[in-house]
């Protein structure tokens, strides 16, 4: 490899490096090329990007874009080095587990990943990457937080209604005979029975004293008219 050649692929690598922001570094040595077919088969099936390349430039393409920001996975690179670049912070150690179970084998072996800026380093932290939580996962777990107090409330909210109706008839039961109990005898007692007694009386006694006196008063004349006549 020439050193065009060298700074081509030093320059493909960069812009992975640039794209994703979650890569893990393994070691794929004693695989055979059938193994390493299989297994960019998985990869790809997971969109997840496999590439193989040499530890010195992948350290100079590492390098070039932040030597500060990567110094934490220099020391993995060694040995035969297969990178795997993914969105999915976790789909690269899925894969390298159900690979290494379903071959029997301990290859590919996890030398470091970095995954958003944080670094883990050796084989060891594979089980834990497995069960990193996705982007998609995460918001689902805090859709579901938030959307259990909602459901809560529409529950509750679904409920009263039946336990209002429930309820109703025996609040107004005491409330309707205490209101004519108390209203009815009242009324009737203290303003009918004064009104009646007191005009009834007066309206009786009294005409028929006014109307008698001047029926007496009109037939005496006429009495005295009678006697007077024979005399003359």
């Amino acid at each position: 490899m020439n050193k065009e050649q060298k700074q081509e692929v030093i320059e493909t690598l960069k812009n992975k490096f640039s794209q994703y922001s979650n890569f893990y570094i393994t070691d794929t040595e004693s695989l055979s090329v059938a193994q390493v077919t299989n297994l960019r088969r998985h990869c790809f099936d997971k969109q997840v990007e496999m590439r193989v390349a040499k530890n010195t430039l992948i350290k100079k393409a590492l390098e070039s874009l932040d030597s500060e920001k990567y110094a934490g996975v220099y020391d993995s690179l060694h040995k035969v080095t297969a990178l795997m670049f993914s969105e999915s912070p976790k789909d690269p150690a899925v894969i390298i587990s159900s690979f290494r179970k379903a071959q029997n084998g301990e290859k590919p072996e996890l030398k470091a990943a970095f995954l958003n800026g944080d670094i883990f380093i050796g084989d060891n932290q594979l089980i834990n990457l497995t069960k990193i939580k996705t982007k998609n996962e995460l918001i689902g777990e805090v859709i579901g937080l938030l959307m259990s107090p909602i459901q809560r409330v529409i529950g509750a909210l679904q409920n009263r209604p039946e336990t209002a109706e429930a309820k109703a008839p025996e609040e107004k039961a005491p409330e309707v005979p205490e209101a004519k109990t108390e209203a009815a005898p009242e009324v009737k007692s203290e303003t009918a029975p004064e009104a009646k007694v007191e005009a009834a009386p007066e309206a009786k006694v009294e005409t028929p004293k006014e109307e008698s006196a001047p029926k007496a008063d009109e037939a005496k004349p006429d009495s005295d008219n009678t006697e007077k006549a024979p005399e003359a």
